[in-house]
């Protein structure tokens, strides 16, 4: 066992800070050799542009939910980059598997189980959720996905606390424990976390799992909630600061409840640097990052996650946004 390559799946509802957790870990000095494995849902990724740049080895897998149409393609990965390690062509210690926001952590799990190539190279570690304090209760009431995600950890950080008050915290901490009463539970900003608690933690139990799901090591189905649908918006042309600040805050006055997640890369009139936009509901803001290079194409590219979004709506409130 020993020799085995330790796995952390990283998962947590939609914008609950995996990303920045994932930067905490490949920026900090841990003396650890990573590789990570990053899934998004929809068609077009973003969260790789909004990793810190670092020397570890990261794999983007955007082409569908790690969870259920691409779970054959974790096969693959793993078996490729285990391969090349053998051959001397990676060097890595540690993989971590960070998940859409969107995937039920049991198919993930269960991979290093009953697939014979990766059961032989790789050991799952722990599964580490993120729950965001401020939304957890809704995103519990609402979505399946979100309570896999706390039943199926090893370990759950909640995020976001200085977001609400002291009784909604004990009150959110209270549903966590009685969801999951093997996983410590802990306030933590994703990127503060000690690092010591996350890795090469020896958290998941099998047995544990199999007594919450019996069928862990049969054929585990999932399918997402037709409801969710993503759809991206390109533009090459500049957008005025003002009047996107004005159509994201009707955005978020208007569907909040609805938008699940919505993120991306800016182009900004007047701003050498690109910007990074994330935001879960009615909450939102953006970051500088560094300035756009001259051999790149400057691009606003976002994408929105949610239930009945009214694209052309959303397309054409974008659309007037762009510098005359």
């Amino acid at each position: 066992m020993n020799e085995l390559i330790p796995v952390t799946v990283l998962t947590g509802f939609l914008g609950a800070g995996k990303t920045t957790l994932l930067n905490r870990i490949l920026s900090e000095n841990h003396g650890r050799k990573i590789a990570v494995i990053e899934n998004e849902f929809g068609e077009v990724g973003i969260d790789n542009d909004l990793l810190v740049e670092s020397t570890e080895q990261v794999v983007v897998m955007n082409n569908g939910c790690i969870c259920c149409t691409v779970r054959g393609d974790l096969v693959r990965i793993l078996n490729e980059i285990g391969e090349q390690r053998a051959a001397g062509k990676l060097d890595f210690e540690h993989v971590i598997i960070e998940t859409t926001g969107l995937a039920d952590p049991a198919p993930v799990a269960q991979t290093f189980f009953v697939d014979d190539a990766v059961r032989e190279a790789y050991r799952l570690d722990a599964v580490v959720t993120i729950v965001d304090a401020k939304h957890a209760m809704r995103q519990l009431d609402e979505n399946h996905e979100a309570q896999e995600q706390v039943g199926f950890a090893d370990r759950i950080l909640v995020s976001k606390t200085d977001l609400v008050d002291e009784d909604d915290y004990n009150r959110l901490l209270e549903r966590l424990r009685g969801m999951n009463r093997r996983a410590t539970i802990q306030r933590a900003h994703p990127g503060q976390t000690d690092l010591a608690d996350l890795l090469n933690v020896r958290g998941f139990n099998l047995d544990d799992i199999l007594e919450i799901e019996p069928d862990f090591l049969a054929d585990v189905s999932h399918e997402h909630d037709d409801e969710v649908k993503s759809f991206v918006i390109r533009e090459t042309r500049a957008y005025d600061p003002d009047r996107l600040n004005a159509a994201l805050d009707v955005l978020a006055t208007t569907l909040g409840a609805d938008l699940l997640r919505y993120k991306g890369i800016l182009n900004l009139a007047g701003n050498p640097h690109k910007i990074a936009f994330q935001g879960v509901h009615m909450i939102m803001g953006g970051t500088e990052l560094r300035p756009w290079r001259e051999d790149e194409t400057r691009e606003n590219v976002m994408v929105f996650i949610g239930r009945h979004l009214p694209e052309d709506q959303i397309r054409w409130a974008f659309a007037s946004c762009v510098t005359t």
